[in-house]
């Protein structure tokens, strides 16, 4: 008997409850374009903000990969000035890689190496008068401080690696003010001033280069509207 039994029929939702969700998912979709499209300032990477609050290791996935992968394309221009289209491109990609599941943004090691070795090509043989190497400049003892051989810092990859370590280092030192690890990882005195300095003004030019790039995506998806 309960064989014969007609299927039960869905039950047609009112027509202004499916309007309500179309108009719900329409907001969560500007919202999430206009988040997209926020400018970014010196206060997204303020680095006077203490970490020491914070759990240690963050969630990467609460970095959008999207916003990482656009700090890819400004370093990669940002290296190309310096060196080749070729080795820009692989360094920026290790300054993406190197950095993803750390507190560290690609930013982070990008102006590290243009402040360590920008005038030197971003060359993986440069060496300081004090013996540092590598595109990152890591001294022999703090490379092996983090298991690398002075020969691994020849090996771009790998220096990048003992690089976020030797931050990580610092920024306990530090006790999570990102701006004054980066001081340390310098040194101290007149020289690790001037050397904050200029990561300050190399950071001032990547964010205002990652902010054009965000108006001239804004401005192409407009006249493609318009269109």
């Amino acid at each position: 008997m309960g064989n014969d039994a007609a299927p039960a029929k869905p039950i047609p939702l009112p027509y202004s409850f499916i309007m309500l969700k179309k108009l719900i998912y329409l907001i969560c979709l500007f919202v999430l374009t206009a988040c997209e499209n926020t400018p970014f300032t010196l206060a997204n990477f303020s680095s006077s903000t203490s970490l020491a609050s914070e759990p240690y290791i963050l969630d990467s996935n609460t970095i959008s990969l999207i916003q990482r992968k656009k700090q890819q394309a400004v370093i990669e221009s940002a290296f190309a000035r310096k060196t080749s289209r070729k080795r820009a491109h692989k360094l920026a990609v290790i300054c993406f890689e190197k950095t993803a599941a750390t507190v560290f943004m690609p930013f982070d090691l990008a102006e590290i190496a243009l402040a360590e070795t920008g005038g030197h090509s971003l060359s993986s043989r440069a060496v300081s008068g004090q013996g540092a190497r590598g595109v990152w400049q890591l001294m022999p003892e703090r490379a092996r401080s983090h298991g690398y051989s002075t020969k691994d810092m020849l090996d771009d990859a790998k220096c990048a690696e003992a690089a976020v370590c030797e931050l990580y280092a610092k920024l306990t030192m530090a006790q999570g003010d990102l701006e004054l690890a980066k001081t340390y990882y310098c040194g101290q005195g007149s020289q690790a001033d001037a050397y904050i300095k200029k990561i300050r003004s190399i950071r001032e030019k990547m964010i205002e280069r990652l902010n054009l790039q965000g108006t001239r995506v804004a401005l192409a998806e407009t006249s493609t509207r318009i269109r």
